[in-house]
C-alpha cells in the first residue's frame, strides 16, 4: 500500500514525464503576464491619444501691443505688485478701446501651464478687485483643462473678458454690413437680435427695419437701414426689448453693433456697393437660406466684400424649413466656394459656445479664417453663439491707429442728407480723420462749379443719441441749421478750412479687370464707386495698352462726366457697368486747371499693380 501510494502518489504539478500541470501553470502564468501587458501597453496608447486631443500646449507669445495679456497666476499679491497689475490692466484697456482679454495659467512665452482650483479661484477674486479698481466689470469666457503634463491633479486655464466704458463716455461702436441675396433672411435676423423677440415664420420682426411702404409691401429691402445691438460691460444684451428707446441702449452699453441692412436684389446693387464703400464697414455678414443654398446675388456679394478686403462671415439661417442634411449639404456648398483659389479661405462652423470664443479671436488676427453659422430666426436655434460671437468680437484697429488719425485735419463723409421739422437740414456720414465738436465752422463741397461752401455744425447725434465731440472712425448726423438742402449731394465731405482741399476731374488708378464680355477700351463709360463717390466716368486713355481683357492690369485714366469730386490718394476704386466689373487704387488726381501731359511715363504706376 505504502509502494504504491509512493509510487502512485503524483505530487501537485508534477506527473510520470516530468511535465507536470505546474509547468503548465507556469505558461499560463506568462502568457497572463504578457496579456497583461499589452493590456497596459494599449491603455497607456489610449490616453496618450486622449492627452493629443487636448489643446497645444502653447499659445503664441505675449504681445506688448494689444489687448491680450497673459497671467500665469494672481493668487494674493502685495499692494504694490496690485497697483502695478492695475496699471498694466488700464494700458490693456486702453489698447482694446475698452476691452481687454486676460489668460489665467499662461506663462508670458505662452506655456499653458493651468492652475489648481484653488489657485485659480484666488486667481480669478484679484482679477475682479483690479477690475473693479478701473471701473470694469468681468466676464468668464471659458475654462479648459491641461492634462497634457504627468501630475494627476486636475489644472485649468481661463479665459476672461474684461470691459469698461472708455473714459470719455464713447463706447465701442463696431458697423458690420449685412450681404446676402433677396429672401435670404437678412431683415428678418437683424430684426430678431435688434428687437429680442423670435419671429413668427412669416416675416414679422422685420417690419421695424424698413422704411418704405414699397418695402412692407414685398418684403425686400431696397434701401439702406441701419440697427443697433448693444452688449454691457457684463457682456449682457441690450436692445429693444423691455420698452428701451435707441437712447436707453446707448447709455447702457460698454459696446454697440451697428447692422447696415443692405439691399439683396440685383437691380439694387448700386445701393449695396454704395453701403459697402461710403460707410466703411469693419466687416460683412454673409447671410444664406439653408433651402436655396449659394444662389442669386450672393456670389456677388461675397466678391465685392472680399474686392474691399472687408473680413467676412456667414450666417446659414432658415435651418428651421429644412432637414439637417439640406443644411449640411448647403455647408459643404459654402466651404467648397471658400476653399476655391480665387476665395483661399479657411471656413471654421461654430457649433457650440467654445467655437463661437475661438472663432471671434482667430476671425481678426487671421484674414483667411471665415466662421460659419446655422441657425433659425424663428426657433432661436444657434441664435446664441451668434451673440456670444458678436460680444467677444474685438475691433481691427488700436487706440494708436485711431490716435493717429485723430491728430489729422477734420474730414467727414456725406452720405446721407435730410430735412428735420424744427431741426433744418441734417447730413448723415462717417468721421474719417480729426475731431468735430459742437458749433465747429467747416467747409462742405465740391460743388459742381468745384467750390467749398462755409458751414456751422450746430448738434450731433450719434446712435440717435446727443454727442458733443465726434471722433474718427465715428458715424453719426449733424445738423446744419438753415444751410440750403439744395446745395449739398452725397459724395461731398466737410473738411477743415485749414486743409485746402484738392478736387480733380480725372485721375489715374491702378485696376485689375475682374469681368468683361468683350474688350474695355478708351471711350467706356462706368460707375466708379471711390468711398462715398459714385459717379459716371469715362476710360480717358490706358497706358502702355490699347485694350483690356478679363483678368488684365493696367493704369486707367477716368474723367467724371458731370462735376468734380474730392479723391484721396491710395483710396479702393471699384467699377461697374451692367456685367462689367473692376477694382482697383487711385495712383493720381489731375486737378481740372493742369494741363496734361499724354506722353509721361507711368512706369511706377504698373509697378504698384
Amino acid at each position: 500500500m505504502v509502494d504504491l501510494s509512493e509510487s502512485g502518489a503524483v505530487s501537485p504539478g508534477h506527473n510520470r514525464h516530468g511535465q507536470g500541470s505546474g509547468n503548465n501553470g507556469k505558461k499560463t502564468s506568462k502568457k497572463s503576464r504578457t496579456r497583461r501587458g499589452k493590456r497596459g501597453r494599449r491603455r497607456r496608447n489610449k490616453k496618450n491619444n486622449r492627452n493629443n486631443k487636448t489643446p497645444p500646449p502653447y499659445f503664441p507669445p505675449e504681445a506688448e501691443e494689444g489687448n491680450i495679456e497673459y497671467k500665469l497666476k494672481l493668487v494674493n499679491p502685495t499692494q504694490y505688485r496690485f497697483e502695478h497689475l492695475a496699471t498694466q490692466l488700464k494700458w490693456r484697456l486702453q489698447e482694446g478701446r475698452g476691452e481687454a482679454v486676460y489668460q489665467i495659467g499662461v506663462e508670458d512665452n505662452g506655456l499653458l501651464v493651468g492652475l489648481t482650483e484653488a489657485d485659480m479661484k484666488a486667481s480669478l477674486k484679484t482679477l475682479k478687485r483690479m477690475a473693479e479698481k478701473v471701473g470694469a466689470d468681468i466676464t468668464l469666457l471659458r475654462e479648459r483643462e491641461v492634462d497634457y503634463d504627468s501630475d494627476r491633479n486636475t489644472r485649468k486655464i481661463a479665459e476672461v473678458l474684461v470691459r469698461k466704458v472708455p473714459d470719455d463716455q464713447q463706447f465701442l461702436d463696431l458697423r458690420v454690413a449685412v450681404l446676402g441675396n433677396v429672401d435670404s433672411g437678412k431683415s428678418t435676423l437683424l430684426g430678431v437680435l435688434t428687437q429680442g423677440e423670435l419671429d413668427n415664420g412669416r416675416g414679422r420682426a422685420r417690419l421695424n427695419l424698413f422704411r418704405h411702404l414699397h418695402e412692407i409691401q414685398t418684403g425686400r429691402t431696397s434701401s439702406i437701414s441701419f440697427e443697433i445691438l448693444g452688449f454691457n460691460s457684463k457682456g449682457e444684451v441690450v436692445n429693444y426689448s423691455e420698452s428701451r428707446t435707441a437712447e436707453e441702449i446707448c447709455e447702457s452699453s460698454s459696446k454697440m453693433i451697428t447692422f447696415i441692412d443692405l439691399a439683396g436684389h440685383h437691380k439694387y446693387l448700386k445701393t449695396t456697393i454704395f453701403g459697402l464703400t461710403s460707410y466703411c464697414p469693419d466687416f460683412a455678414m454673409l447671410v444664406v437660406s439653408a433651402n436655396t443654398g449659394i444662389a442669386g446675388t450672393t456670389r456677388e456679394h461675397l466678391g465685392l466684400a472680399m474686392a474691399l478686403k472687408v473680413p467676412i462671415f456667414i450666417v446659414v439661417s432658415k435651418v428651421d424649413l429644412c432637414s439637417r442634411g439640406t443644411v449640411e449639404r448647403t455647408v459643404r456648398q459654402l466651404e467648397r466656394v471658400l476653399k476655391q483659389p480665387g476665395c483661399n479661405k479657411v471656413p471654421m462652423v461654430v457649433l457650440n459656445p467654445d467655437d463661437a470664443v475661438t472663432a471671434a479671436q482667430q476671425f481678426t488676427q487671421s484674414a483667411c479664417i471665415t466662421p460659419i453659422f446655422t441657425l433659425s430666426s424663428v426657433s432661436g436655434e444657434s441664435l446664441d453663439l451668434l451673440k456670444v460671437f458678436l460680444n467677444i468680437l474685438p475691433p481691427l484697429s488700436n487706440s494708436k491707429e485711431q490716435e493717429e488719425l485723430m491728430q489729422q485735419l477734420t474730414e467727414f463723409q456725406v452720405d446721407e442728407i435730410y430735412s428735420v421739422p424744427d431741426v433744418g437740414t441734417v447730413v448723415g456720414g462717417t468721421l474719417y480723420s480729426g475731431v468735430c465738436r459742437e458749433g465747429e465752422r467747416l467747409v462742405v463741397g465740391p460743388t459742381d462749379e468745384g467750390r467749398f461752401l462755409r458751414l456751422k455744425v450746430g448738434s450731433i447725434q450719434r446712435n440717435r443719441s446727443a454727442c458733443r465731440v465726434l471722433r474718427a472712425g465715428q458715424a453719426a448726423t449733424l445738423a446744419l441749421g438753415s444751410f440750403d438742402r439744395s446745395l449739398l449731394r452725397k459724395g461731398m465731405v466737410m473738411v477743415s478750412p485749414k486743409m485746402n482741399p484738392t478736387i480733380c476731374c480725372q485721375f489715374e488708378a491702378a485696376i485689375v479687370l475682374l469681368f468683361h464680355a468683350k474688350t474695355f477700351r478708351r471711350g467706356s463709360q462706368v460707375t466708379v464707386h471711390v468711398g462715398n463717390v459714385r459717379q459716371t466716368a469715362t476710360v480717358e486713355c490706358l497706358h502702355g495698352k490699347d485694350e483690356l481683357r478679363t483678368g488684365e492690369r493696367a493704369v486707367v485714366r477716368f474723367r467724371f462726366i458731370k462735376h468734380p469730386e474730392y479723391l484721396r490718394l491710395g483710396a479702393k476704386l471699384l467699377f461697374r457697368e451692367g456685367v462689367t466689373k473692376g477694382i482697383g487704387h487711385v495712383t493720381r488726381l489731375l486737378p481740372p486747371s493742369q494741363n496734361h501731359d499724354q506722353n509721361q511715363s507711368h512706369d511706377q504706376n504698373l509697378q504698384e499693380l
